[in-house]
């Protein structure tokens, strides 16, 4: 039975989960790293972790974001964290608004995998796992200690960062 206390990480792979493959030379997918994170946080909050897709977000397309979407509407927790790729994260987000699930949700993700040194990964869902407790219903996007409303945000390509409107920006001086 779920508690409303019970936080529900949702991975849909993204940089955050992706590991080197050294026979292909490539960054590849395998199981999540939400498990070991979590473990190696000494975490105590009850979380629940459900993989629902192992993709780069470039190659996400509508039925992916529905899936995703479809999974925040289905959980019984009030507060969901996703890991999810940078590049699309905003697309996704949206979708997941569009459903008004009455309900708590902070997308976050990584610059760099958390296999590979000096990864974002850690910092972002530990950001994002603060966020979703305190943020009122909406949908937000946590990314390097800022977290954005979903539709007052973009990825800056250029400098590897996310630009907007700060929540709570009002508060740093």
């Amino acid at each position: 039975m779920d508690h409303p206390s019970i936080i529900c990480i949702i991975s849909t792979g993204g940089t955050f989960d992706k590991y080197y493959d050294e026979i292909k030379g490539e960054l590849t997918f395998r199981e999540s790293h939400l498990p070991r994170i979590i473990k190696a946080s000494r975490c105590t909050l009850p979380i629940q972790i459900i993989p629902v897709i192992a993709i780069d977000s470039l190659y996400m397309d509508d039925s992916h974001r529905a899936k995703v979407a479809e999974t925040c509407l289905a959980r019984d927790e009030k507060r969901i964290v996703i890991t999810h790729g940078t590049d699309t994260m905003v697309e996704t987000a949206t979708v997941i608004a569009r459903a008004n699930l009455n309900k708590t949700v902070v997308l976050t993700g990584a610059m760099v995998p958390y296999a590979l040194e000096n990864s974002d990964a850690v910092f972002n869902l530990g950001c994002a796992i603060t966020a979703v407790q305190l943020l009122p219903k909406g949908v937000y996007i946590c990314m390097s200690g800022k977290v954005f409303a979903y539709d007052k945000v973009k990825k800056n390509r250029q400098l590897g960062i996310f630009d907007g409107e700060t929540i709570g920006s009002s508060w740093v001086s």
